[in-house]
């Protein structure tokens, strides 16, 4: 039990889940200290990331009305728990986007997306996550005005005052998400590394990997996403314009196809229409059997991860980052274990990597352009006309970053 509880008895602004394609901004009471190891902060800028679309739909089975959603957050400490001894009100912190304890035995492994800590054994997932449905824990999230952040110690990221907040926000997620991606891949100095989707894990990814001096092909349909990534330094392949990703990859490397792969989209990929009625069919059915149907069939749409298997050479490495949600939608098994494939995969250990991307970030050079990374800035009260346009690629929206 906690040793004190404290709050303003307040009310503050949060983007809330209330139904399908329903976010809404709402007044809810203020986060507060809750157990000793807590602290909370005042947000300062908190990002808007693709898997918040899964919440916005396909995973709505899964969300309960007034869920505070956002796990992107970063800003100033206003109140510490008393066991906290590394924070004080006034420190800038940038927050993870799993809630890791940092000392378990996963933890002390790197492996903080699995934290024993907060692992969720009721639904048989890893560890929770900030704004993230009841299948993570249903912590409140981080696109609000306060936020609540237990093991003040050892998860928030303190980082200098002065430089904007885009230098650091990032290390929230879409760093150490490409970031480890990226290792994943483990691509040869040299080699070529095909990205699938140009979103901002994508894109994010590519930057990394042409800082790491490799050869980065992307493939999206958006030419904006496009033209933003070939701005950088990236070959492109719009996978509208070509008859297979898969040739065209082979086209641009001898016919040999790319070292590695990462899958940057995930279930929202395009180019799967039964899957995407199958989806839609889906949210007819009764809650509780939606559930099941998540969990125990799955309605992916797989049309990016199966071109990255087609794109990936013999013996070469797929790197999946972007978020699938179910167990049984049929891969190309033989094709995998015939060109001997290694897969690897994962939420983001956000912390097993956060040191090394500080380092960087603390640089004068803004190597991999945080600064300029976000396509829009926009107060909290416009998150829900934000969701919708992220979700339809309008408006040369890529990087959201709510300013509550």
């Amino acid at each position: 039990m906690p040793d004190v509880v404290r709050g303003t008895g307040q009310s503050m602004k949060a983007v809330t889940w209330q139904g399908k394609l329903d976010m809404q901004v709402i007044e809810v009471p203020d986060a507060r200290i809750e157990e000793p190891t807590d602290v909370v902060i005042e947000v300062t800028s908190t990002g808007l990331c693709g898997s918040d679309l899964h919440l916005y739909d396909p995973l709505a089975p899964f969300m309960t009305a007034g869920d505070i959603v956002g796990h992107e957050p970063m800003g100033i400490v206003r109140d510490v728990g008393s066991a906290v001894t590394t924070l004080t009100a006034g420190d800038r912190v940038v927050v993870p986007f799993n809630i890791s304890c940092g000392t378990c035995w996963m933890c002390s492994r790197g492996l903080h997306s699995q934290c024993e800590t907060t692992q969720n054994r009721d639904t048989g997932t890893g560890a929770s996550l900030f704004g993230y449905s009841k299948l993570y824990g249903q912590v409140p999230g981080g696109q609000a005005e306060l936020l609540r952040v237990p093991f003040g110690d050892t998860l928030p990221i303190k980082v200098e005052h002065g430089p904007p907040d885009d230098r650091f926000l990032f290390l929230s997620d879409v760093l150490p998400t490409a970031w480890q991606a990226v290792e994943y891949a483990d691509v040869e100095d040299g080699g070529t590394l095909l990205v699938v989707g140009a979103g901002p894990i994508g894109d994010m990814a590519a930057r990394i990997g042409m800082h790491r001096g490799l050869r980065v092909i992307v493939v999206d349909s958006v030419r904006e996403r496009l033209a933003r990534v070939h701005g950088r330094g990236a070959e492109t392949i719009d996978f509208t314009e070509v008859d297979g990703v898969g040739d065209a990859v082979r086209a641009l490397t001898d016919g040999r196809g790319a070292d590695a792969v990462i899958d940057a989209v995930g279930m929202e990929a395009h180019g799967s229409p039964v899957a995407e009625t199958a989806q839609k069919a889906l949210g007819l059915l009764p809650r509780k059997v939606q559930e099941k149907v998540m969990l125990n069939v799955g309605v992916d749409r797989l049309a990016a991860l199966l071109s990255a298997i087609d794109s990936v050479r013999r013996g070469g490495t797929i790197s999946i980052s972007g978020v699938y949600g179910a167990p049984t939608d049929p891969l190309p098994m033989f094709e995998l274990f015939d060109k001997q494939v290694q897969i690897r995969m994962g939420q983001a250990n956000v912390r097993r990597w956060s040191d090394d991307i500080l380092d960087l970030l603390q640089q004068d050079d803004d190597h991999l352009g945080v600064e300029s990374f976000a396509t829009h800035h926009l107060p909290l009260d416009d998150a829900p006309e934000a969701y919708r346009k992220f979700r339809d690629k309008e408006d040369g929206m890529v990087k959201v970053v709510f300013r509550p």
